[in-house]
Order: C-alpha cells, then sequence, then structure tokens
C-alpha cells in the first residue's frame, strides 16, 4: 500500500496492480461476450467455408470419384494438365471472360445513367427508385424463366414486338452468336439497380455548392459531368467496380436456367462447368482442380486491379 497524497482531508491510498487487473479482467470480460456472439458465425464458417476449401486442395490433386470414393488416389498435376487440353473448359474460360468484359461496363454504364435521372427532385422518384431496384430482390431463377418466355423464338413476346415492326425473329438463347450477349443484357437489367442506389448515394454526397461555383465560371452540364461529378464518384466507381467483376465471374444461374449452356457451349460458363462436372458426372477431383485453378485467376485480376487502382490514386 503505497500513500499517494490527500484528497480533501482524507488520505489516498493505491494498490499496485489493482487498477491494471481490474480493466485487464473487464476486457475478458468484453472478450468473451465478444465471442460467444461470434462463435456460431466462426463455427458455420469453419464447417462450411474453411474445411471444404480445404479439402477441395487436396481433392484437386487426386482422382476422386464420388460413387467411388474409397479408390481415390494421388494423381499429381495430371488434373491440371488435361483441363488446357479440355476443349469445353478452354470454352468456358473464353465465354466467362466476355461475359466478364461486356457485363461490366453496360451495367454500370446504366446504374449511372438511371442514378443521373433519379438525382433530380421528382414527383415520381420513389416510385421509379422501387421499380429500378425490384428486378435485384426477385430470385434469379425467376427473372431467367420470366426472360426465358419473353425470349422464345417462336411464341416470345419480344419477337412478335419486332415482327410487328417488319424485323425477322430472332433466335436470342437459340443461337451460338446471340445467346451469350443475351444472358449479358438480362444480367445487366436484372442488377442495374443495386449499382444505382449506390451510385445515387454517391451522387447526393456530392455538395451542391461546388456544382454552382463551376454553372457560375461557365461550365455546362457535360463539363460538370466530366470535370466534377466522376472524380467525385471515384471512391463509389471503384466500389462498384470491384463487386461487379466478382459477381460476373460468378456467373451459373442465367446460362443454368436459360441455356444449360448451350447452344454448342457458347454460354457454358467456369462456375457452371465446374457444377457439372462435380455433382452431374461426379468427377470431384476434376472438379475441384478446375476450382482450384479458376480461383487462383480471379485472385490474381484482384490484385492486378488493386494494384493498378493503388498506383492511379498514388
Amino acid at each position: 500500500m503505497i500513500k499517494t497524497g490527500l484528497k480533501g482531508s482524507k488520505t489516498v491510498y493505491t494498490f499496485p496492480g489493482t487498477e491494471k487487473e481490474a480493466k485487464n479482467r473487464i476486457k475478458w470480460r468484453e472478450n468473451v461476450v465478444a465471442y460467444t456472439f461470434l462463435g456460431p458465425a466462426l463455427l458455420l464458417l469453419l464447417l462450411f467455408l474453411i474445411i471444404p476449401a480445404i479439402m477441395s486442395v487436396y481433392y484437386a490433386f487426386t482422382d476422386y470419384y464420388l460413387l467411388t470414393p474409397d479408390t481415390r488416389k494421388f494423381v499429381g498435376l495430371d488434373n491440371f494438365i488435361n483441363l488446357f487440353k479440355d476443349p469445353i473448359f478452354l470454352k468456358s474460360l473464353a465465354n466467362t471472360l466476355k461475359f466478364v468484359v461486356w457485363v461490366i461496363p453496360l451495367q454500370i454504364g446504366a446504374a449511372l445513367g438511371l442514378a443521373l435521372l433519379l438525382n433530380k427532385q421528382r414527383k415520381a422518384n420513389t416510385f421509379f427508385k422501387v421499380a429500378y431496384f425490384s428486378p435485384v430482390v426477385m430470385s434469379l431463377v425467376v427473372i431467367s424463366v420470366l426472360w426465358l418466355y419473353l425470349l422464345n423464338p417462336n411464341e416470345g413476346i419480344i419477337n412478335n414486338v419486332l415482327t410487328y415492326f417488319g424485323v425477322s425473329a430472332q433466335p436470342f438463347l437459340t443461337g451460338p452468336k446471340q445467346a451469350m450477349f443475351t444472358i449479358v443484357f438480362v444480367s445487366a437489367w436484372q442488377g442495374a439497380g443495386f449499382q444505382m442506389l449506390i451510385f445515387l448515394a454517391g451522387l447526393q454526397n456530392i455538395p451542391g455548392d461546388v456544382y454552382e461555383a463551376a454553372q457560375l465560371d461557365g461550365m455546362n452540364k457535360w463539363q460538370r459531368f466530366i470535370y466534377i461529378t466522376l472524380p467525385l464518384l471515384k471512391p463509389t466507381s471503384i466500389f462498384i467496380f470491384i463487386t461487379t467483376l466478382i459477381g460476373a465471374f460468378k456467373l451459373l444461374v442465367q446460362p443454368m436456367v436459360m441455356t444449360q449452356g448451350g447452344p454448342v457451349n457458347s454460354t457454358m460458363t467456369v462456375v457452371y462447368y465446374i457444377y457439372q462436372t462435380g455433382f452431374t458426372d461426379r468427377m470431384v477431383g476434376y472438379a475441384s482442380s478446375i476450382a482450384l485453378l479458376f480461383g487462383t485467376i480471379i485472385g490474381l485480376v484482384t490484385l492486378a486491379q488493386r494494384k493498378l487502382v493503388k498506383e492511379e490514386d498514388d
């Protein structure tokens, strides 16, 4: 016990380590409470993500066939060597890259355009926000089936409208040259509403004084958009670009429901090929090697994109 001073008419005594021990006890209790809440989520993450990912890496180097699990053996890099000889995998990789290249500018451009339209004060803005965002909350399966009927080459509404205006009926999903572009359009239409809301939030955070000052300096609408709106939307645009890029690489539901990867594998994507190989053909080892290679490609693309953005910021 150490005498430290006077407080009024009383002498104040402190005990070495008491305050530190009390803080440690409080911190320990807070950690226990925090991990109690995190525990179920961490357990689910371990069971359904971390452990399956580790198992997938192991299976990628085996000839694991789902119906004969006891006979699997280590095959080294054979699965990866066969991948580059597999025409369906190479086609699916090319289709996925084509989808990514086309859907990102179309979807982000549509989202930005809609956000600019809704950024102005209008009476019907709430209605249009709900209308543009409603496809996002609908199931992708429902969306795909809906467009499957609309794009029917024989009885679809869209072809009936085209025929009425003198345009010949289009194959859309049944034509190898049009099928992937049709899926690009449907995907951009379905997802643009989400990015629109994010863009709209970014636009509303831009101070109005900046636009007023620019207008006083003689800038027209196009110049204000190029030199004010776009630069100030850069953080929002980067976030939207990254999320759209990751989502585009995971394309699965639309080709599965609308085309089953056809015609002539023109809409077969890597994720759909993984699904077919692993669950339909039951070749778990080969499917795991595709997943591992594709995950590595996505990781490299993400790292390159982050590096480019960082260099540009610097």
